[in-house]
Order: C-alpha cells, then structure tokens, then sequence
C-alpha cells in the first residue's frame, strides 16, 4: 500500500489589484501570491478503489465529504488521468478556515501534486494548474510551488526566478469573511480608475515588496470589520515594515526584515482573542514527502 505525505502552504498576497469584471460574474485580478511554511498536511494513501477523506483540526460544512475541495480535487484528477484505484486522504488543517490563506485551495492543488506522484502520470505543473483552476480560482498558484504574479481570475500564473526572503506574521482574528460578499461590495469604478499601470513588478529586494504592497478588496472588508485596521495599526506598532489584509481577509499579515524583528514583535505583543502565526515565505522546492 503506497503513502505519501504533502504539505500544503498558506498564501499571503502582497499585491492584489482588482482589474474588472466579467460577464459571468469573475472578476479579473492581478495578484502577487507568496507560500508560507504554515501548512496543511495530507497523507494520500493508495487504496483499491473510490475516495475516502478525513479531516483532523478546524472545518466548517463546506469541508464534509465531498464538498471538501480536496476531495473534489482527487475525483478531477482521477477522471482526468482515467485512474481505476482509489486513495484515502487524511487531513490535519492548520491553516485558519474563510481567513484570506488560500486553505483550500492549497489542499486541493496538494492532493493534484500528489496523486501526480502517487500515480506516476507525471504531469507537469502548468497541466495540474489547468485542471485545478475547474476548482478554484487560487488552485492553479499553489501547483507552482513558488511565489508568483497571478492575472485573470486566477488561472494566468507566472512563478517569479527570484523572490526575497520574507518573515511573517500573521494574525487572525477568530472570525470569517465571505469572499464572494467581498467582492460584492468592490468599487470597480474605484478600483479601475487609477494612474498605477499593469506593469508586472519585479522582486529583487525587501524594498520592493514594500513599494507594492497593496490589496483592493482591504477597503472593503475594513469598512465592516474596522478590528482589521486596528491589528494593522499594531502590527506597524511593533515593528512591521509594512502590514496588509490578505485576500478578503480577514487575516493580516505583518512583514518584517527578519526572522529576529518578527519573533521579537511576536513576543511582546498583546495576545486577546486573536491567532497568532509566524511564517516564513517559500520561495521554491518540492512539497512532496514518500
């Protein structure tokens, strides 16, 4: 009976632009989308036939049977590839649920990645990602494994050649935000009515990050949920040099110089109700473990 283990990061967005609006109701969106080492963990096990799935940690109905996307991911790849055997899938969730982290969406583009290796089809990262964006719009970045510059609604993804170390921390509030309420309530008119051109930034040093830092749909979630602007205020307040909503929120991510700044503010900052993570962003490598 084969087993592998695959981790599946969170993300953080350090840019996200909301450029218009389809017919079919997507939105097209340029997007800066970093992995984190905060991390689900799947372990796919090879079984004779059909598709089990436990999950282990924090869930909400949308994660049941088979309405979890990863699920939903295994039954893609297994009608895709015209696989016969089946596989079990354990999840143990530590990435927070409806929090901007892409938790799904990883998971679902870790079980592609590794029923890819499971199965030995040997499918390349650009032929997963057109089978995950049928999941989801944040399918297709995860099957890269890389930092990268996201356009379309999701599914136009271009992995960066070079990326800065970042150190994070995250913080969560211990409530959900709906994306698709989110989006919703975006200006377009606001948000397509700028100077700042679409021109792909380019990653070189910490400074940059900096200088393109920035998400559209914050105003947004903000305008409801103003406990957001005060745990930006706090990161900056303990030494971020920059802070932002990720995704629709409603977790904010705090980016530092360094692991040592980043440890030092998570130490003497006050705890409340919120969650606490500290993350490292992944520049590449291969997530999956036999």
């Amino acid at each position: 009976m084969k087993k592998i283990e695959v981790k599946a990061p969170a993300k953080v967005n350090t840019l996200l632009r909301v450029i218009g609006k389809r017919p079919n109701g997507y939105h097209d969106l340029e997007m800066v989308m970093v992995p984190l080492s905060l991390a689900d963990e799947l372990t796919l096990t090879s079984i004779p036939s059909g598709i089990e799935i436990s999950v282990d940690g924090q869930s909400d109905d949308g994660m049941l049977g088979e309405k979890n996307l990863a699920y939903r991911a295994a039954v893609a790849f297994k009608e895709a590839a015209c696989i016969k055997d089946g596989v079990r899938i354990d999840l143990k969730k530590r990435i927070p649920v409806a929090a901007g982290l892409g938790g799904g969406s990883s998971d679902a583009a870790s079980v592609l990645i590794g029923l890819n290796d499971l199965w030995g089809t040997g499918w390349s990262p650009d032929q997963l990602a057109g089978l995950g964006v049928k999941l989801g719009a944040d399918v297709p970045f995860f099957c890269y494994q890389a930092p990268a510059y996201v356009e379309g609604i999701g599914d136009i993804v271009t992995p960066y050649t070079s990326f800065p170390n970042l150190s994070f921390l995250l913080i969560n509030p211990n409530f959900a935000v709906s994306t698709p309420w989110v989006y919703q309530q975006i200006d377009l008119e606001l948000t397509q009515n700028r100077s700042d051109a679409r021109v792909r930034p380019q990653f070189q040093a910490f400074s940059d990050v900096l200088l393109n830092l920035h998400n559209d749909l914050e105003v947004v979630t903000i305008e409801s949920f103003s406990e957001i602007a005060r745990i930006k205020d706090m990161l900056m307040k303990f030494g971020a040099a920059g802070a932002l909503m990720s995704g629709s929120g409603p977790t904010v991510f705090g980016v530092f110089e360094n692991r040592i700044l980043r440890d030092e503010a998570l130490t003497a900052m006050p705890k409340n109700n919120c969650r606490f993570f500290a993350a490292e962003g992944i520049f590449s490598g291969n997530l999956v473990k036999t």
